[in-house]
């Protein structure tokens, strides 16, 4: 077994996300109980701190100013979009070999696991001694290999609160409401929508996801049932709804504009759910409708944290640096849910396993008629928002008997 010893890098990558701090928290901790680790650096703005050599010392901070900044939400080390190539990469290795890095720790999604990826692949290239281990991250939830991802439980409990509120005004007035929710491939984060149902006729009562194609007449159809039924309709909404032919609804809009990654912009605009009001609005004649992009505050609300989901966050860094320890592998940390009862373990999987693959919503998890959920995502989905998950209420008194009317 490898008894690599040096000094070790964090960084993060990607979207921000309620909890993302807990698991650079979590390496740091377990990184000051290994002496094979001399020092702790953080990058500032991820990948592209690296080639600026723009560091933080991480050894020098206090435990107690660790706690503080694990408990806040955002990318407290800054984050960064950057997609390093091979030359990308040749800069980030000569200043790892100047700082004398040998420990690399990168915690994102889908696109992040790949950098980890090409990072491992050209540390074995340049027969540089590094382990690379990718630490799960995405409100997306859309990680292969993993039950859930630090960073959705929150965020998802963010969605349900928001269509609880949006569903006790919707039903105070009537009318029509459309949330549109992040998740550009996988529906998960839409479907945690779900979770604001606790009466029968609770919203949302329709929720489209990126794993059905979207049809606008069966769309209408469905409006209309839910409406005539109730008087009122909340509707959830994945950014990522496509047509048949796989093509997203957005782009239909305002045309493809790409990220450095090449992945289509679905966010920062609010034209899908303008575009879904209107509709409703010219084919069903129905006038009170209106649309919210819920945006950023999914990612970065501070104080809606789930418990779960900040004690899960922590513990992937912490069980990334014991893989690196006790391993002589790169790969990427995974979320396992053991059944029956729910408790988080945590493997190391192989890094082309997650980089750069989407995991999608079950078909379990989604109703016949695509336009809703299943019991079984209620009952896995429930555990991640956290222990204290607020409730909505309603008067239990008896009605009075009509007189004027009866």
């Amino acid at each position: 077994m490898s008894r690599l010893e040096g000094k070790a890098l964090v960084a993060q990558g990607g979207g921000p996300t309620h909890v993302i701090n807990q698991s650079v928290v979590g390496v740091a901790l377990e990184a000051r109980r290994h002496s094979r680790i001399h020092a702790l650096y953080g990058a500032v703005h991820g990948v592209r701190g690296i080639i600026e050599e723009d560091f933080l010392d991480l050894t020098r901070e206090t435990t107690r100013n660790l706690d503080l900044v694990g408990a806040t939400p955002s990318s407290g080390l800054l984050s960064t979009r950057d997609k390093p190539d091979a030359e990308y990469c040749g800069r980030m290795f000569e200043v790892m070999k100047a700082h004398d890095i040998r420990f690399f720790f990168y915690v994102g999604g889908n696109d992040s696991s790949d950098t980890v990826r090409i990072v491992s692949e050209h540390a074995k290239a340049a027969n540089y001694d590094l382990r690379a281990i990718h630490i799960p991250k995405t409100i997306d939830n859309d990680l292969e290999e993993n039950d859930h991802c630090p960073g959705f439980g929150s965020a998802a409990r963010y969605v349900a609160n928001a269509f609880t509120g949006a569903s006790l005004d919707n039903r105070a007035l009537g009318g029509i409401y459309i949330g549109i929710v992040m998740g550009r491939h996988a529906g998960f984060l839409t479907a945690a929508a779900a979770m604001a149902n606790t009466y029968d006729d609770d919203g949302p009562h329709l929720i489209y996801l990126p794993e059905r194609a979207f049809d606008t007449d069966k769309f209408l159809a469905d409006v209309r049932s839910v409406y005539q039924k109730h008087g009122c309709c909340v509707i959830a909404v994945s950014e990522g709804i496509s047509d048949s032919s796989g093509t997203p609804v957005i782009t239909k809009l305002m045309g493809e504009e790409r990220d450095a990654h090449g992945n289509v912009q679905l966010s920062g605009t609010g034209a899908l759910g303008d575009l879904l009001a209107d509709t409703i609005k010219e084919k069903l004649g129905i006038k009170r409708v209106r649309a919210d992009t819920f945006g950023y505050l999914q990612r970065c609300l501070i104080g809606s944290a789930s418990d779960v989901d900040q004690a899960e966050a922590r513990e992937v860094g912490e069980a990334a640096v014991r893989f690196a320890m006790l391993g002589d592998a790169d790969g990427s940390v995974a979320i396992r849910r053991p059944v029956p009862d729910y408790r988080a373990s945590y493997d190391l999987v192989p890094l082309q396993n997650v980089a750069g693959k989407t995991r999608h919503m079950p078909d379990a998890f989604i109703n016949a008629a695509g336009n809703h959920v299943t019991p079984a995502f209620r009952d896995w989905c429930r555990p991640l928002l956290g222990s204290d998950m607020p409730q909505a209420h309603r008067f239990r008194a008896p009605a009075v008997p009509k007189i004027l009317k009866a």
